[in-house]
């Protein structure tokens, strides 16, 4: 909870920056024009968490993380975002929380790509993704 708590300062910080992360720029970061589907740049990481920005051009397959949450933060672009059960349309200046073991997946809507902040409590080192049928 407390780990959470930081993170969500750490969010609000964000937000009131207006695209400044960790002493980063977000607005620096843009989906490279030969993207296939997806781009992951990682902003930060250490024991308690890792911060990345997240392109999305067609979708993200349905999965869940067995030992992270996840706080997203879109910046631009549109979406339907399955979140669990749910279903519901995404714009920029939504915040979601995923805890683990949901599952979640993404379908771009809009012409540009999907454009996260994602926050992923402990530290993410790519090993947490199972991928689950529909």
């Amino acid at each position: 909870m407390v780990k959470l708590i930081k993170l969500l300062g750490i969010l609000s910080i964000y937000l009131i920056s207006k695209l400044t992360f960790a002493g980063t720029d977000l607005s620096i970061f843009t989906a490279p024009k030969d993207m296939k589907n997806l781009h992951v740049t990682e902003i930060s990481s250490n024991e308690a968490s890792s911060e990345f920005v997240i392109f999305i051009r067609n979708e993200v397959q349905p999965h869940l993380h067995q030992h992270h949450t996840e706080l997203v933060y879109v910046i631009e672009g549109e979406g339907l975002f399955h979140l669990g059960e749910t279903k519901q349309m995404i714009k920029a200046g939504d915040f979601i929380k995923i805890n683990k073991n949901t599952p979640h997946s993404v379908i771009v809507t809009s012409d540009i790509p999907l454009k996260v902040l994602s926050i992923q409590t402990p530290k993410f080192e790519g090993k947490d993704r199972v991928f689950v049928n529909n």
